[in-house]
């Protein structure tokens, strides 16, 4: 594709990432020598002479949307690459969320004040790969024959497009279900065998209401809206989830996006539901105060989520739930990936994907899901002792990564693609809220939504031509 407009406008969408600056990696000191008194005078004088100048390293720019504590673990990650070897500095840039971060992209593209290297969320891989200011990743691969075979398949598929990964995974979670075992207990239901359908969640809700407290809340949030179309095997858009072929019409009022908000609003309807609204940060409070049995969440929030509730209840995982009879489905793959700009230097470029090997490497990959929680994009980082010890320590964290493990590849869960998915994901979540609290009933309430995601995603396909 051509892009007609480089400067196609995605809207920004409303994040939680905590801003912070990112600290600069560490460098290497030149080493010198000293002349020896005991060696002959010409000797002297050549070990005296100016030591021929060293090249400089090449500069690497990174910029990410990692704060506090995940941004802390990219500067560890910054810090050990580089002083692992001398010929490669990179620096990385906190940018702010997702949002900021690629609004600053779009306005550098014209220039060379942007960076050689961009971490950018899931759902701008189709502007990204519209813009054609990248280098895909596919370019490097298959010029050093690099093995990609270790690396996780199902992540992967998400950043495929016609056989080419256009980027290199970083940070990967997905949402799994949550629960409160004693609660469970207390209820009379099996904290080992927690619900895996609609229906058993609905009815174990029904059961977990009471005393004040309520069966489960789930954040009016339009990721688990994606996830759960996957995990039915249904496609978000048309066109093959716009892999095909660009996407021209939302399917967000299909069967199975009415089916979902429909049970969804009957338990709120039966109050064994609290609708505590668009805030994940909202529903993990009241799970961590045991006003709520269940919840949904990210994979990366495990430990956080378990360490709140520590001394008062057992934390339970489970697969994301299903409708019963739902066609093979699973999990999307979400947070972000890197991207190689290529209005930098080949130098740079180089250097951006020698720096992305050294992420893939196994050791570095348990550093940083033991340190943040995300999934390692290796399989062989769950060999590495840190991960293990992890793993006994977190023992919820097999849930998340049996789940990625046993999804079933198809266009379903490889993830809906389209250039204006920030805005679809803020319609969705319009919707969602309008069916929650009455104003419209599922169907209408979907169509409306899909209508105008459709008419934006036509208005995005004008800016760009095969």
């Amino acid at each position: 594709m051509k892009l007609l407009n480089s400067k196609v406008a995605l809207p920004l969408v409303l994040s939680g990432m905590m801003a912070v600056t990112a600290a600069c990696g560490g460098t290497t000191p030149a080493s010198s020598g000293n002349a020896t008194d005991n060696k002959p005078a010409a000797e002297a004088e050549k070990k005296d002479a100016p030591a021929a100048k060293t090249a400089e390293p090449v500069k690497v720019v990174w910029w990410h949307s990692m704060g506090g504590e995940l941004g802390k673990a990219v500067d560890k990650l910054v810090t050990d690459y580089n002083a692992s070897q001398d010929k490669v500095k990179v620096e990385a840039v906190f940018q702010g969320t997702y949002d900021e971060s690629l609004n600053k992209m779009k306005a550098s593209m014209d220039s060379k004040s942007g960076p050689a290297l961009i971490q950018v969320y899931e759902i701008g891989s189709r502007f990204m790969i519209d813009s054609k200011a990248i280098t895909p990743m596919q370019t490097f691969i298959d010029k050093e024959k690099y093995d990609v075979s270790s690396l996780e398949e199902n992540i992967l598929n998400y950043y495929r497009f016609d056989g080419k990964l256009y980027s290199m995974p970083f940070n990967t979670s997905n949402p799994i279900l949550y629960y409160n075992k004693n609660m469970f207990k207390d209820a009379g239901l099996d904290p080992e065998k927690p619900p895996t359908t609609y229906e058993e969640l609905a009815e174990a809700a029904k059961k977990l209401t009471k005393d004040g407290k309520a069966g489960a809340s789930f954040a009016i949030y339009g990721w688990f809206m994606e996830q759960l179309f996957a995990n039915q095997g249904a496609e978000l858009v048309n066109n093959g989830n716009g892999r095909t072929q660009l996407a021209t019409e939302s399917l967000l009022a299909s069967e199975p996006g009415v089916k979902t908000m429909t049970w969804w609003k009957q338990m709120i309807d039966d109050k064994t539901m609290l609708n505590l609204g668009r805030k994940t940060d909202d529903t993990k409070k009241a799970f961590a105060a045991g006003q709520i049995a269940m919840t949904l969440d990210s994979t990366a929030s495990l430990r956080g989520i378990v360490n709140s509730a520590e001394g008062k209840f057992e934390v339970g995982t489970a697969f994301l739930p299903k409708p019963a009879g739902a066609k093979e489905g699973g999990v999307i793959v979400g947070g972000a990936s890197l991207y190689i700009m290529n209005n930098r230097s080949d130098a740079e470029q180089q250097g951006a994907w020698d720096f992305i090997k050294f992420l893939a490497d196994p050791k570095q990959q348990a550093v940083w899901s033991v340190n943040t929680g995300y999934f390692p994009i290796t399989k062989k980082a769950y060999d590495e002792q840190l991960v293990k010890d992890n793993m006994t320590k977190y023992p919820q964290f097999k849930t998340a990564v049996d789940q990625l493990h046993s999804t079933k590849a198809n266009l379903a869960t490889q993830g809906a693609v389209m250039g204006v998915f920030p805005e679809a994901r803020q319609l969705t979540e319009g919707a969602m809220e309008e069916i929650l609290t009455g104003k419209k009933d599922a169907k209408t309430a979907l169509e409306g939504a899909a209508k105008e995601i459709t008419t934006k995603i036509g208005n995005y396909n004008k800016t760009v031509s095969k």
